[in-house]
């Protein structure tokens, strides 16, 4: 069967051309699931090639090693695994600003879904591109270019799309993607599995894209699985894997001449890239050389004159194998100041908060209906005793309760975005730092500190607590120092697991402690001394107490003809009810606030990135 072939020659130039050599990549797995010890995996056995300009494909059936190929060369995998080996770029040792000049494509499309396709490139452009070399009106005619250029005209202004909004098609989220990493003009650019989740005719869109601009001059280098023969003849080089060997590397034109010479013979009509799949998946048999299934395709690849030339260009190139410090991890650099990626991310934040209504209006929703149902449950709390005392304090314990529980939301907030972190962050957009303060100001503020004071406004005054202004401002700050805690250790737990399963469990435990040793259920004076420390961390204790003295100083209850004053009864509960015990109560929730937001932000730089 002949091949269409297209010239491989490029219109405009040559990209850079990268070369690795002797790639030996290992991982760890259990012997068995009762046993700690590990056993290494070879992933990929002693790769070597050269990808030039045009376009490169890399394919091999499932398990054959093809993507850990393309996450080593790109610089995605984990340097722990690599045994040996090293990559070039142009003949030279990959630095920070050479992965600059390179893109990766992620095979599932990793976007922020209420944000639009133009709205979504510029926030690569402004991220991506220097202020000092592009000015904002550059940066908006560069995304209008990539629009035009990726045929994305009719869904600029479309969003994204989420699961419960409507958004632009799989080619269109697919193009976007691409567009994401084209702002920066990169010469060499990596896809993973690029018609994944495609129908035929979108996977046809998307490759005659990148062959386009592979004739422009760049080396476009992509794992694929089984394409449809439009695609496969788009092909310039093809390397074929097979249980992390190469099989074939060479033009994609003498590919079926290749494995004709070896016994291999294609029935007509017959899809070559299916053919090949065959093959390596020993399907199909040799033919007219019943001996070449002695030995294996890679042993018989490696006796060719495609690996003679590869080997023989590649030790004029870089020589002998090097070190590991070749394919190690870079340093990362931005193309932006600290400030201006916290501009960004803050707007693209409160963007996305604006565009959830599950996330923000129902938080304030939720805080309304609980305001109103504990103001009619204690609705005008008497002076008289003892419903005066038995009222309030009922009504503290709820309030904290519900300040602590209703935050439980915020466990989802690391866990719904890792992935968009993790893609970003590794792709140069902004600091770990810059994304995390953008959580804080903006999600803890609107989400958090304003549905406060407006359940804190209704169910005060309801309740007919101390009438004084400052009691009310008191209570309100109360109210959020206790919402905060809960919600920095929602953050590090978010930040600590990748699961909601996992996360459920891991934040209402010390919840449930910290209800036990608050104070209210359990007396903490006659408390066993080896449990006594819990009551040191529950943010229970110190919202409870806090409230307690801001209600009870100076206030007296009455029953016929007896009194009893809150000094008296907080004397009686242990209670400091001076102006220094009631701010300590805050410093407290502070401290843990503090020290649960540490962890969070340790937690989210130790996020493995690695595939």
């Amino acid at each position: 069967m002949e091949m269409a072939v297209v010239p491989d020659v490029c219109a405009s130039g040559d990209g850079p051309t990268l070369t690795f050599q002797n790639l030996h990549y290992v991982i760890r797995e259990r012997t068995s699931p009762c046993t700690r010890s590990r056993e290494e995996k070879d992933i990929l056995k002693n790769v070597s090639g050269i990808l030039k300009t045009g376009m490169n494909a890399i394919m091999g059936p499932t398990g054959s090693g093809k993507t850990s190929l393309l996450d080593v060369i790109a610089g995605r995998k984990d340097p722990r695994g690599l045994r040996g080996g090293q990559v070039l770029v142009d003949g030279q040792q990959v630095t920070s600003e050479l992965r600059l000049s390179s893109a990766y494509v992620v095979q599932d499309d990793i976007l922020m879904g209420t944000l639009t396709v133009k709205e979504s490139l510029l926030f690569s452009a402004n991220l991506r591109l220097s202020r000092k070399l592009h000015s904002d009106h550059a940066k908006k005619e560069r995304v209008e270019s990539i629009i035009r250029e990726l045929g994305l005209q009719d869904c600029a202004n479309t969003k994204i799309g989420t699961e419960f909004l409507r958004g632009v098609s799989g080619g269109e989220r697919k193009r976007c993607s691409i567009g994401m990493e084209l702002i920066t003009a990169p010469s060499l650019l990596f896809l993973d599995e690029p018609t994944t989740g495609l129908d035929s005719n979108t996977a046809n869109s998307i490759m005659a894209l990148l062959h386009r601009l592979s004739r422009s001059g760049k080396t476009i280098i992509f794992s694929i699985h089984q394409p449809r023969y439009s695609i496969f003849r788009l092909f310039d080089h093809l390397t074929l894997m097979h249980k992390g060997e190469v099989v074939y590397a060479g033009p994609t034109s003498k590919t079926m001449d290749y494995f004709q010479s070896l016994g291999y013979e294609c029935e007509p009509f017959n899809n070559p890239a299916d053919f090949f799949l065959d093959i390596t998946n020993g399907e199909a048999k040799p033919q007219s050389k019943p001996d070449t299934e002695e030995k294996s395709l890679a042993a018989h690849y490696q006796e060719s004159s495609f690996y003679h030339d590869i080997t023989k260009e590649l030790s004029s190139v870089i020589g002998p194998a090097g070190s590991l410090s070749r394919v190690t991890r870079l340093q990362q650099s931005y193309a932006t100041s600290f400030f201006y990626q916290l501009q960004v991310v803050c707007w693209r934040t409160l963007l996305n908060i604006v565009r959830n209504p599950q996330t923000s209006y129902a938080q304030l929703a939720l805080q309304v209906f609980f305001a109103l149902l504990v103001g009619l449950i204690y609705f005008q709390i008497p002076h008289t005793l003892p419903e005066a005392l038995q009222n309030r304090v009922g009504a503290f314990f709820f309030l904290v309760i519900n300040m602590v529980f209703g935050n439980l939301s915020a466990v989802e907030l690391f866990i719904n975005e890792r992935a968009l972190f993790v893609h970003e962050n590794s792709g140069g957009y902004y600091r770990t730092s810059v994304y995390f303060l953008s959580k804080m100001f903006i999600d803890l503020i609107p989400n958090r500190i304003i549905p406060i004071f407006v359940f804190s406004s209704i169910s005060y005054y309801m309740m007919g607590l101390k009438p004084a202004f400052t009691a009310f401002l008191l209570f309100s700050l109360t109210m959020s120092m206790v919402s905060l805690a809960a919600v920095s250790l929602a953050f590090l737990v978010s930040a600590s697991v990748s699961s909601f399963a996992m996360a459920n469990i891991l934040i209402a435990l010390p919840f449930v402690f910290m209800m036990v040793f608050g104070g209210f259920l359990v007396n903490l004076n006659a408390m066993l001394s080896w449990l006594s420390w819990l009551q040191w961390v529950s943010v229970f204790r110190y919202g409870l107490q806090a409230v307690t003295i801001n209600e009870m100083r100076n206030q007296v209850f009455t029953s016929n003809f007896t009194f009893l004053t809150g000094e008296m009864y907080m004397d009686q509960q242990g209670i400091d009810y001076s102006l220094w015990g009631f701010w300590q109560n805050q410093v407290a929730l502070l401290g843990i606030m503090s020290v649960c937001m540490t962890l969070a932000y340790i937690q989210l730089r130790r996020i493995n990135r690695w595939k």
